[in-house]
């Protein structure tokens, strides 16, 4: 299949289930359809019954590849084994679940395609301003059809969006003393789907994930890089999908604006 086939099929599978699952449950979720996962993490009904129609569909447009959803990993972990596959789909049928369930945005649906861990397409959709970013690895990144390249903000000192909610107490209070002043900070929206996006379009300049866990990261680090910005770990290694466990992950509209993040993340005492 072609590169223009598969982003045809891959964007009319995602307007479609946001459509049928997604855009049908926004703001009429009752109490029952919003179970809680994890502390501070819920899952709705939208959740599974998008991600059960996203494998049953991606399962026809390639179905040689393995598919690896976050709320099927959720039920059996070993299913995150298949990451590693020769050619897997990696999907987060419903990024942003918190701001889905309480009503606002940001949300969206995340598709990658991998091959041996390593992510060579991937797909960001934003159902409520109907926003399509797509990157092929080598190729570029678009939006809407566009070809586009990572623009910084321009501004002096940076603007970051920097998630805490994962890092421990220590190094929390070392990012807020050694990190911080140097940068303006912005609420981060607890949506990568949106914030991959920010980075490219010129709204911030970088962020800091300590969680990376491939449906969440897969497909907007590659958008980030594909635009001629950078996003990789905290060492220089790139982001691979069977080492998802791994803590850890800068994503900057320049190189440079990653680099001087990096310096200082690693420059942390303890790091």
């Amino acid at each position: 299949m072609t590169e223009s086939a598969l982003d045809t099929a891959v964007a009319a599978l995602m307007r479609d289930i946001a459509q049928r699952t997604l855009l049908r449950h926004y703001l009429q979720l009752a109490d029952h359809e919003i179970v809680a996962k994890a502390a501070d993490d819920v899952v709705t009904i939208a959740d599974t019954e998008s991600e059960a129609l996203l494998i049953e569909g991606l399962a026809k447009i390639l179905p040689e590849a393995a598919i690896v959803g976050e709320e099927g990993s959720h039920a059996d972990p070993a299913l995150m084994d298949r990451l590693g596959d020769s050619l897997c789909w990696v999907i987060d049928p419903l990024d942003g679940t918190n701001n889905f369930a309480a009503g606002k945005p940001p949300f969206a649906i995340l598709i990658a395609l991998a091959e041996r861990g390593e992510t060579v397409a991937g797909w960001i959709y934003d159902p409520l301003i109907d926003r399509l970013c797509i990157a092929h690895r080598g190729k570029g990144a678009w939006v809407d059809g566009e070809r586009v390249m990572a623009q910084a903000t321009g501004q002096e000192p940076p603007v970051a969006a920097i998630s805490l909610v994962f890092v421990d107490k220590d190094k929390r209070e070392a990012m807020r003393q050694h990190i911080a002043p140097h940068y303006a900070l912005v609420d981060i929206p607890r949506c990568a789907a949106e914030q991959y996006p920010r980075i490219v379009l010129g709204v911030n300049d970088l962020s800091i994930f300590e969680r990376t866990l491939a449906w969440d990261h897969a497909a907007g680090v590659l958008f980030v890089n594909e635009a001629g910005g950078k996003a990789a770990r905290p060492d220089g290694s790139p982001y691979l999908l069977d080492r998802h466990l791994e803590p850890g992950l800068i994503a900057a509209a320049t190189p440079a604006l990653w680099d001087a993040m990096a310096e200082r993340l690693n420059a942390l005492p303890g790091g």
